[in-house]
């Protein structure tokens, strides 16, 4: 394995679109650009040779990859990524949200697949040179912003169970409006009979399969007319873990705060761990530990929890409003938006685009 480094960046050969989206069907996308539909003109690639690392870092025009049919990744299932955002400042500049923490986790998701991991630097590098190429897809829309893919997957063409030797190192870019389209002032959750993760296994790593794994759940819970599925632990059945995309937050009536503890089986999420940050300096006390559904259910009733919120990349800091089972279905609070997340959205958005002091250093300001 390679390990994380400081070393020069890289040189990015940069090859131009030949044909580049036509500036009017460029603006009618981004004045309504949804979320994860429509792609920028182009991509980040960087290679990877055992014995030779990284290398052959280029910039180029967004398109089909060539791929063996015994590629490692269609079989085995290498392969892992990232999601995080650019975001246009108050003042008209352009910066990321705390990429650093984003390579970091990459590097322990590689890790967990026996992948290569990236030099945190490169990964960094990657994501600038690709937003620069690309800044002029910022979507127009209110809260707009230019959503990033980094991901890696095992290209070498080989069948047997072991380690690819060949990796592909890419990033690409969405112009991305707002993650639910419901309008819905607070989403509505499925509790899942399935498990997303079991001890052990690979919950705490950003991979594909374990969202192939709750895409059955997923549209379970579409076809019942929910926004997300909610899963609870593989072997009790009976603790909060995280929904399909998202973690979870409770806010009780004394104004303290409770998110399920990270034990291998929950993505650490970088939003998570931000609004841990930022409530505690908001003077809220937050409680890391297992929360039952019973007692959620419980604390709702009875008035002792008042709101509740998911967070993550995509959707921000989004509110629960309803929770519906097999057996049962309660609200929370009112069924819309609360005080507390509201107030940790606000700030936490307000640093992101620069309206608001960065007193912990996460925003990554690229032009």
């Amino acid at each position: 394995m390679a390990t994380p480094d400081t070393a020069a960046p890289f040189t990015f050969a940069h090859q131009p679109h030949p044909s580049p989206m036509a500036a009017d069907v460029r603006a009618e996308i981004l004045a309504n650009p949804g979320f994860g539909t429509a792609f920028s003109d182009h991509m980040v690639s960087v290679s990877y040779d055992e014995g030779k690392g990284w290398h052959s870092a280029e910039v180029v025009p967004y398109g089909p990859i060539p791929l063996d049919p015994a590629a490692a990744v269609l079989h085995y299932a290498q392969e892992i990524f990232e999601g995080l955002k650019a975001y246009r400042l108050a003042d008209g500049g352009i910066a990321l949200f705390r990429p650093e923490a984003n390579a970091a986790r990459f590097n322990a998701s590689a890790e967990r697949l026996a992948m290569p991991v990236l030099p945190e630097g490169l990964f960094v590098q990657a994501v600038e040179e690709l937003v620069k190429a690309d800044k002029d897809w910022f979507p127009t829309v209110e809260g707009g912003s230019l959503y990033l893919r980094p991901f890696m997957f095992a290209s070498e063409a080989f069948l047997g169970v072991r380690p690819s030797k060949k990796y592909k190192f890419l990033v690409i870019a969405s112009p991305a409006g707002n993650y639910f389209k419901s309008g819905a002032p607070a989403v509505s959750l499925w509790v899942s009979d399935y498990s997303r993760a079991a001890p052990g296994g690979t919950g705490a790593a950003k991979c594909g399969g374990n969202y192939a794994a709750s895409l059955v759940p997923t549209a379970e819970a579409f076809s019942r007319g929910h926004d997300q599925v909610l899963f609870l632990d593989a072997v009790e059945r009976k603790w909060i873990e995280e929904l399909g995309g998202m973690n979870l937050f409770f806010v009780m009536a004394d104004g303290s705060l409770v998110t399920p503890p990270l034990g291998g089986t929950i993505l650490p999420g970088i939003t998570r761990e931000s609004l841990i940050k930022l409530a505690r300096e908001e003077g809220l006390a937050v409680r890391e530990e297992r929360y039952s559904l019973a007692q959620w259910q419980a604390d709702a009733t009875s008035g002792a929890l008042i709101e509740t919120f998911a967070c993550g990349t995509a959707a921000v800091v989004t509110p629960v409003g309803k929770v519906t089972s097999a057996s049962d279905s309660f609200v929370i609070g009112s069924g819309g938006p609360g005080q507390i997340t509201q107030k940790l959205r606000s700030r936490l958005v307000a640093i992101q685009r620069g309206e608001a002091a960065d007193t912990h250093g996460w925003v990554h300001r690229i032009g």
